[in-house]
């Protein structure tokens, strides 16, 4: 039974996983924002929730 050459599949994992890599912060920097040391407050609810027992 033949062998694959592995040579080619070990090229495409290493683009891919360099692609990964570099694409990465640029969708996660959209979401955090590392220079902030003070995060925002959460703006979701504006009166708190109270519980239906006393």
């Amino acid at each position: 039974m033949p062998q694959l050459d592995p040579a080619p599949w070990f090229f495409i994992l290493l683009s891919a996983w360099t692609v990964f890599i570099l694409l990465s912060p640029m969708k996660t920097s959209n979401y955090i924002n590392l220079n902030d040391p003070t995060p925002k407050p959460y703006k979701g609810l504006n009166k708190p929730w109270s519980w239906p027992w006393p």
